[in-house]
C-alpha cells in the first residue's frame, strides 16, 4: 500500500554569502530523499509568488548539484503545462511561498488542486514552505490580505489539521493561531518554527525536521495547538520522532 507523504515547511532553501544565491538545506535533501529515486523529478511550482522569474531561477540553480532533474509548473499568464501530465510524472513537488489565498484560488480555477490530491494518492512526495505549507492542510493566519493576519479556512484539506507558518520570527502568528482555535475557527494545529518542517505520512504527523543542527532543548521546533479542558494548550515538538 502507498504511504502518502507532506513535507509542510518555513524553510528549505538557505541563503549563502552570495546576493541571491540559495542552497538546498536538510528539509530539500529530506524531501528529495523520501523519494526513493536515485534521480528524482522535481516539480517547483512558484503560484504564491506570482511564478516571480527570479524566485524560480534561484531554486533551479540550488537544486542543479543534487542530482535531480527539474521542472516547473507555472499558471501566468496561461499554464506552461497540462497540470495532471507534469505532476503525474513528478517524484517532487515543491511549492514556494508568497500568498496562500491567491495559490488557492489559482489552482481551483485551473484544476491543480485535484492534480496535487491525485499526486498525493499515488506517492508524489508534496512538499513546501509558508504558503507551500499551510495550502496542503485546512487553513491557517496568512499575510495574504496585508500587514494584518487574517485566516484562510479554504485550504486544500489532504491534512485534517491547521498550521502556522514562521511561529518564531512574526509575532502575529502564535496568538492568532491559539485564538482561531480556541474559537473553533481551525481544528488541532500543528506549527514550525523558521527552518523547521513537518513530515506527514498519510495524515499522520511522525517527524519533526530541521534544515540545520537544532538544540533539542531550546531551538527551534513545531508545535502542536489543540483544545483541552476548555483550554487551548500548545506542546512543543523538538526535532526527532514525534510521539502522540
Amino acid at each position: 500500500m502507498t504511504t502518502r507523504r507532506i513535507l509542510a515547511t518555513s524553510g528549505g532553501f538557505l541563503a549563502t554569502d552570495r546576493w541571491g544565491v540559495l542552497q538546498p538545506g536538510n528539509l530539500v535533501r529530506e524531501a528529495l530523499r523520501l523519494t526513493g529515486v536515485d534521480r528524482p523529478r522535481v516539480c517547483l511550482v512558484m503560484t504564491a509568488s506570482g511564478d516571480d522569474a527570479s524566485y524560480l531561477a534561484r531554486s533551479y540553480a540550488a537544486l542543479g548539484a543534487l542530482g535531480c532533474d527539474v521542472d516547473h509548473l507555472a499558471l501566468f499568464t496561461m499554464p506552461n503545462r497540462d497540470p495532471e501530465e507534469v505532476l503525474a510524472r513528478s517524484d517532487l513537488v515543491w511549492v514556494g511561498g508568497g500568498s496562500v489565498a491567491n495559490l488557492l484560488a489559482l489552482w481551483r480555477l485551473h484544476g491543480v488542486d485535484t492534480a496535487m490530491r491525485a499526486a498525493w494518492e499515488r506517492g508524489t512526495i508534496l512538499a513546501g514552505v509558508s504558503a507551500g505549507s499551510i495550502c496542503w492542510h485546512v487553513g491557517g493566519p496568512t499575510d495574504s490580505f496585508g500587514p494584518t493576519l487574517q485566516l484562510v479556512t479554504n485550504g486544500l484539506g489532504l491534512l485534517p489539521y491547521g498550521n502556522g507558518v514562521h511561529y518564531d520570527s512574526e509575532a502575529q502568528r502564535r496568538p492568532l493561531l491559539h485564538r482561531v482555535v480556541g474559537e473553533g475557527l481551525l481544528p488541532t494545529s500543528y506549527a514550525t518554527d523558521d527552518r523547521i518542517g513537518i513530515l506527514y505520512e498519510d495524515e499522520e504527523p511522525v517527524r519533526v525536521i530541521a534544515d540545520l543542527d537544532a538544540d533539542p532543548v531550546d531551538g527551534p521546533a513545531a508545535y502542536r495547538i489543540e483544545r483541552a479542558g476548555g483550554q487551548v494548550v500548545e506542546t512543543r515538538l523538538p526535532v526527532g520522532p514525534m510521539s502522540l
